[in-house]
């Protein structure tokens, strides 16, 4: 393993959790949704205060841990510039992940979750973008047909 490895992960927290499990000591946790949601209280959106701090927590685990875990549901219009920063301090020591899921199979899980009633179908189908891949990062594609212990035995084998 590169002294310095990100792992950009879809919104899938059990996934990144059983990752910093695997790897333990020196594996940063990166979550869009903490920082966001529950750390700044801001909105998602382009130019969202929390892109900064999630820059700078990039670049805090690049230079302090060998692994860095970057989760969350990370529209490639809006956070552009956080994949670019990636780029420049990882460079070919990314494995970014798309979690290929349909709307519905993604409905079905946020029904699951403590916060599902924070917001409405009607308010995820606002905000669904299918197919989002990034130009910017060389995405693996998962699907909702391979377990937890699959995918993190995917990443494993690959960093």
């Amino acid at each position: 393993m590169p002294v310095s490895t990100i792992a950009v992960i879809p919104n899938e927290r059990l996934m990144a959790t059983a990752i910093i499990y695997k790897f333990g000591r020196n594996t940063l946790l990166i979550s869009q949704d903490t920082v966001r949601r529950e750390m700044l209280k801001v909105l998602d959106g382009a130019d969202n205060s929390a892109i900064e701090l999630l820059k700078e927590l990039l670049r805090y685990g690049h230079a302090n841990n060998q692994v860095t875990i970057l989760e969350g549901i990370l529209r490639t219009d809006w956070y552009s510039e956080l994949f670019e920063l990636a780029n420049q301090l990882y460079g070919d020591d990314i494995l970014a992940f798309y979690y290929d899921v349909s709307f519905e199979e993604t409905l079905k899980r946020h029904q699951t979750k403590p916060n599902c009633h924070e917001f409405s179908e009607k308010e995820m189908r606002s905000w669904w973008r299918n197919k989002d891949y990034s130009d910017l990062l060389d995405e693996i594609t998962i699907t909702a047909d391979e377990s937890i212990n699959e995918i993190v035995g995917k990443v494993a084998d690959l960093l």
